[in-house]
């Protein structure tokens, strides 16, 4: 099968596990994910775009308005894809849902009155990439890690954290790659807040780039700091013990273990390197894909690592944070975010050698 009638052909699966008669996805993760990677995103600030798809046993129907519809016709070709087009007038208040679902029992891929709840189900589905999908994924990560480094690189003192983050988005649209999250820190702001949108403050020392880039609808995930100067000592070791942290976390990801597994061994791994309350100032991250985490990873979390799924860990320890994105292999895993030349603290787990960037020094 290929990519779009594999995928078909399982959500068609989940209709007959759940007695549906079709399946609803709004979510722009759920439009790009079914279809090779294509986009309805027009307003990147929300989750979803200016189509949705809906599947039953026997079609499969794009569903937009006049103003998109010519678009995904010339230029993005969706019915060679099989999709058959329903537009509505912009202006009209008839949705021509209630038309092709009238008398039918159906599910979605968001909490919608009436319709069936299958969000964390086609979450799970989009979680785990085909080979396709892999090699998306891998040209994204390797435009996502040169973004960062050209936008690190140029980075120096005096620069505001807006223009430190204007050089990241630079880096990221000039390969064709969406920087749908961009945090920016400098100084002392690196130390108070985890997710710190950029701001006016000019950088003295020390600053902290954190992207979340989108192309063909996947999402990766990596974090980078810049130090100007010697590195001060409580920095370095905080910096080591958070690698430590992330090198635990990418080496617990293996097949078949539950996210709270892995979990329990992150939050061991934060005390073992002697900081054993920090893990619960931020997440630690959990699987990615079309979504920059599918699913975030808890104590409780009984969600199975598989083979094919993205994960991007962040563990992060009062000033420093380790962040990248890898694929989950059966035999191990696969960075897909490493910059080349990037220095790096070497970490040995079960006797073996993981490297993870270290605070670059100007």
């Amino acid at each position: 099968m290929d990519e779009i009638t594999l995928k078909l052909s399982n959500l068609r699966a989940l209709l007959l596990q759940y007695g549906l008669d079709g399946v609803l996805l709004r979510k722009a993760s759920s439009f790009s994910w079914l279809t090779s990677g294509l986009s309805s995103v027009i307003n990147t600030a929300s989750s979803f775009g200016e189509a949705s798809l809906l599947i039953t046993q026997e079609n499969a129907y794009l569903l937009t308005n006049t103003i998109e519809a010519p678009r995904f016709l010339q230029e993005e070709q969706v019915e060679q894809q099989g999709w058959k087009v329903i537009a509505q007038d912009w202006y009209s208040s008839e949705s021509p849902l209630n038309i092709l679902s009238k008398g039918q029992r159906l599910g979605c891929d968001y909490p919608m009155p009436n319709l069936v709840d299958l969000s964390v189900e086609i979450a799970r589905l989009r979680s785990v990439l085909l080979p396709e999908e892999q090699n998306r994924f891998r040209e994204l990560s390797n435009l996502s890690a040169q973004a960062m480094a050209e936008a690190i690189y140029a980075v120096r003192p005096g620069m505001s954290e807006y223009e430190i983050s204007a050089l990241l988005a630079k880096a990221c649209l000039s390969r064709g790659v969406e920087p749908i999250v961009r945090l920016i820190a400098t100084d002392e702001r690196v130390f108070r807040y985890r997710h710190p949108p950029a701001t006016s403050k000019p950088l003295n020392q020390y600053a902290m780039l954190v992207l979340c880039g989108r192309k063909y609808g996947l999402v990766v995930s990596l974090t980078r700091l810049i130090y100007f100067g010697k590195l001060p000592d409580e920095i370095q070791r905080k910096a080591h013990a958070t690698a430590y942290v992330d090198a635990v976390a990418l080496t617990a990801t293996r097949v078949g273990r539950t996210l709270g597994d892995v979990f329990s061994d992150i939050t061991l791994a934060y005390a073992t390197a002697g900081y054993p309350e920090e893990w619960k100032l931020h997440h630690q991250g959990g699987p990615a894909g079309y979504e920059p985490r599918e699913f975030i990873a808890t104590p409780q979390s009984q969600e199975r690592v598989v083979a094919g799924q993205t994960y991007a860990w962040n563990p992060s320890i009062t000033g420093t944070k380790s962040e990248d994105t890898i694929l989950v292999k059966e035999d191990g895993f696969e960075v897909l975010t490493e910059i080349s030349g990037w220095p790096s603290i070497e970490i040995e787990v079960a006797g073996t050698v993981i490297r993870r960037p270290s605070i670059l020094e100007m």
